[in-house]
């Protein structure tokens, strides 16, 4: 890994991506640029109706005031953008990362990711964004998309940091899954942790046979594999297994129609993701 991509925003998982790109940066001697999108939206102003009944020169006045009020408004925004950057790199630099990049745009956070991530290797995003409800862990809105849409590994973080010592892989041995345990056979990201690898269903033939295949990359890679079979729904036995085993990250394959794949799509994803306490990284 050379690069990695944090999308930044004013929320309080701000603080979290930015502590999980710089251990990812950190592990993998990367470099860290961090983006921060305006919403275009928000520039576009408040969309008001000012066709009602005020004669001409009263309106013209007011669509001047108006005007000028959408510009001081846009230049609060760049200000605060900038020091929402401003602070994401001296959080960044603080965790020891001294690479470090930024970028300001407007627009929409899905388009910037498109644009952005094709000389990254990893998409650092906050599980929650600034509109996020707390009270009913609302997931953030474009957070799906952004999975949909990247062509390279996302790593959606849980609200907080902590040291991350153990990881576990949900398995079902489809590409996805291959691609996600030869990239970790491959890279440094993970050297030195402790890794569960998990297949929910039945233990068939085909399916011993494609976990037996992972476990053996793993370990001929150098790391120590709890390798099994879990029985029951995927959501609730990948979760029992997390808190069993004291996981620190979850790995799983972001596409696919098998039962634990299909978490990535859907009503399904947004219960694990809301259920689910750690960092996920997906890959496609």
């Amino acid at each position: 890994m050379t690069k990695l991509i944090a999308m930044i925003d004013g929320s309080v998982y701000a603080e979290s991506v930015c502590d999980h790109a710089a251990w990812a940066a950190r592990r993998t001697a990367a470099s860290v640029e961090l983006i921060h999108v305006l919403d275009k939206r928000k520039a576009a102003g408040d969309g008001l109706n000012l066709s009602g009944n005020i004669g001409l020169g009263a309106r013209s006045t007011l669509l001047a005031q108006l005007t000028e009020l959408d510009e001081r408004r846009a230049k609060l925004e760049m200000q605060h953008g900038r020091q929402v950057l401003d602070d994401a790199v001296a959080r960044v630099t603080a965790d020891g990362v001294a690479d470090v990049t930024t970028r300001l745009r407007h627009g929409d956070l899905i388009d910037a990711v498109h644009e952005f991530e094709g000389d990254a290797d990893l998409i650092v995003i906050g599980k929650r964004g600034e509109a996020a409800d707390f009270a009913k862990l609302h997931l953030g809105s474009n957070l799906e998309r952004a999975v949909r849409g990247a062509t390279k590994p996302v790593l959606v973080t849980a609200r907080a940091f902590r040291p991350i010592e153990r990881f576990l892989i949900a398995f079902d041995g489809g590409p996805s899954a291959m691609k996600a345990v030869r990239h970790i056979a491959e890279g440094d990201l993970f050297k030195g942790l402790a890794c569960s690898l998990v297949t929910v269903g039945a233990p068939t033939a085909d399916a011993s046979r494609r976990l037996e295949e992972a476990e053996r990359l793993l370990t001929d890679a150098g790391f120590t594999v709890d390798a099994g079979f879990e029985s029951g729904e995927p959501e609730a036995a990948i979760q029992a297994r997390i808190e069993r085993d004291g996981v620190d990250l979850l790995v799983m394959g972001a596409y696919g129609h098998s039962r634990v794949r299909t978490l990535i799509i859907g009503s399904t994803t947004t219960e694990m993701m809301r259920s689910c306490r750690v960092p996920v990284l997906l890959f496609r």
